[in-house]
């Protein structure tokens, strides 16, 4: 029951990801680390209070990070270079930038 509710509530963040426009989630894929911790944080404070709502809510974050390593392979990532001051495209396997 742990396991079915960890992916109800992962499909249901995830539809949320999936009506952000483009540049966004290739953002949030480039910070991945915070995607994963916001998600989880987030679970984890709505479904607080039951053990059976902590241990679906800790499912839906390993699967949220699962997820955005996958993402950041199939479909790139972009990031802020503080550095140089320009945005950078890291290509993945489904190129969501075409030249």
């Amino acid at each position: 029951m742990v396991i079915e509710s960890g992916i109800i509530i992962f499909v249901g963040l995830l539809f949320i990801f999936l009506k952000f426009p483009k540049a966004w989630v290739l953002t949030g894929l480039g910070y991945a680390l915070w995607v994963d911790v916001g998600a989880a944080f987030l679970a984890y404070v709505l479904h607080w209070g039951t053990f059976t709502g902590t241990m679906a809510a800790a499912v839906a974050g390993l699967m949220t990070s699962a997820m955005t390593t996958i993402g950041r392979k199939w479909m790139g990532y972009q990031y802020f270079d503080h550095k140089d001051g320009y945005w950078h495209y890291v290509r993945g396997i489904k190129n969501m930038y075409p030249d």
